[in-house]
């Protein structure tokens, strides 16, 4: 079994630096696979209400056998939810659905700036770790410029930032500011929702150390400085996506993984994204 190592946010707060990403993952599907992920050494999910499969992460909770406080659990409220009322509504409905009574990080999962709402979303937010319900808070998707004027708005500095992250889009100047701000980077789609794959730079440093292509990613990405979340259904793939602390890549694979930088998303930009 691995357990992955913890490190420490803004708020003092620890964090496992690999979570079980659970996005496009149907609620009858979640329920084994998060139960193999915490039998495996997981002890961080990541959940969403537009995920819809809360309730399948809460009852794999319960199924694992594991205490509430083993399991770092998070989740997003959605666009469609935000405003302050609506946001502390939201979160009554997810911690519902998951049978828990807090939640260890809730973000604002993206920041939808046509609707301009997510100021006074993140003062609700504020407002749930005031009265202990949620753990941490911070958010997902954000620029610079959205996490600037929340900041400059309340005072109150993200403990996180959840964003799409991997070797085609390291978010380098995003990062930066993160680090700066003294907010954790956390990369959702490191694989490039799986298709740098079958990348050859990639599988060549795999081959190099005796590791497969997700794993090298994985590892990639934790020696940037993030926490990571990688996502599968697959039992052999969810224990060897976390099975990545006996291995390190050098100079050299870090700066054949750099060359792989285009831009490319597979998601929307935050800027642009504002549907429901």
């Amino acid at each position: 079994m691995t357990f992955a190592p913890l490190v420490q946010m803004n708020d003092g707060r620890s964090i496992p630096v690999i979570g079980f990403g659970v996005w496009q993952v149907p609620d009858d599907v979640v329920i084994d696979a998060t139960v193999k992920a915490l039998e495996v050494g997981y002890r961080h999910i990541d959940t969403a209400c537009v995920y819809e499969n809360e309730r399948g992460v809460g009852e794999a909770l319960r199924r694992s056998g594991l205490d509430r406080d083993e399991v770092f659990i998070t989740t997003k409220v959605w666009n469609t939810d935000q405003g302050y009322e609506q946001t502390l509504r939201a979160f009554d409905t997810s911690v519902g659905l998951l049978g828990i009574d807090e939640v260890d990080l809730y973000l604002v999962h993206w920041p939808t700036p046509a609707r301009d709402l997510y100021l006074e979303t993140w003062q609700a937010l504020i407002r749930l770790r005031e009265e202990g319900r949620a753990r941490s808070i911070g958010v997902s998707n954000f620029h610079e410029s959205h996490l600037r004027r929340i900041i400059d708005e309340t005072g109150v500095i993200p403990a996180m930032n959840q964003i799409e992250l991997h070797p085609w889009l390291p978010q380098t100047h995003l990062r930066d500011v993160d680090a700066r701000l003294g907010i954790k980077t956390e990369a959702w789609s490191p694989l490039g929702s799986g298709q740098l794959i079958d990348d050859s730079v990639i599988g060549e440093i795999a081959a190099k150390h005796g590791k497969s292509s997700a794993q090298v990613m994985i590892r990639w990405s934790l020696q940037l400085g993030n926490i990571v979340l990688p996502k599968s259904v697959t039992p052999a793939r969810i224990e060897q996506n976390i099975d990545v602390f006996d291995f390190e890549l050098d100079d050299a694979d870090m700066a054949a993984i750099a060359t792989l930088e285009s831009g490319r998303r597979t998601g929307p930009n935050p800027d642009e994204f504002n549907m429901a």
